[in-house]
């Protein structure tokens, strides 16, 4: 295999989850319904405020990655829903969903062997592919592993999930 090709692929598994990452669809599997809106203790959000975060950051990328015309959107307030925000079980589901599709849709990306890694993004000459990627991996495993420990503390895991 070329290192080309070996570097795609490290960094497809890495966008995926696993090794030393938990997995999106595992952190998210069988969540339950009565807890999409608890804040746990001592955080400011709720689970699908982090959920949102994770959906709109992503997606966010997403569209630096792929438009010339990409306007930044305002940090904070566009990358979280509002504090008294809260979502309903089908809001949650099209949230999993969408977060999904732009995951693939930037592995995707990182899998077209027609994509230069190290090409710039084509709104900004100073920052590349690469780097993108490696920012969506970095801060979706850090969201992914405190929405499981979230569900750790607060008892929304399944009792055979807890006794993995």
């Amino acid at each position: 295999m070329d290192r080309d090709r070996q570097l795609r692929d490290h960094l497809v598994g890495v966008l995926r989850g696993g090794n030393a990452h938990m997995p999106f669809a595992e952190a998210v599997a069988q969540f339950p319904e009565a807890q999409i809106n608890t804040q746990p203790p001592r955080v400011d959000y709720t689970f699908w405020h982090l959920l949102e975060h994770l959906r709109l950051t992503q997606a966010d990328i997403l569209a630096y990655l792929t438009q010339a015309d990409y306007q930044a959107p305002a940090w904070p307030r566009d990358y979280w829903p509002a504090r008294d925000t809260r979502a309903t079980k089908h809001e949650w589901d099209e949230s999993v969903a969408a977060f999904q599709r732009d995951l693939e849709a930037i592995i995707g990306i990182v899998a077209d062997d027609g994509t230069d890694l190290l090409r710039t993004v084509p709104s900004n000459d100073e920052h590349t592919v690469l780097r993108e990627v490696l920012i969506v991996a970095d801060h979706n495993a850090y969201h992914i592993g405190e929405l499981g420990i979230l569900r750790q503390v607060t008892k929304a895991w399944s009792r055979q999930h807890s006794a993995e």
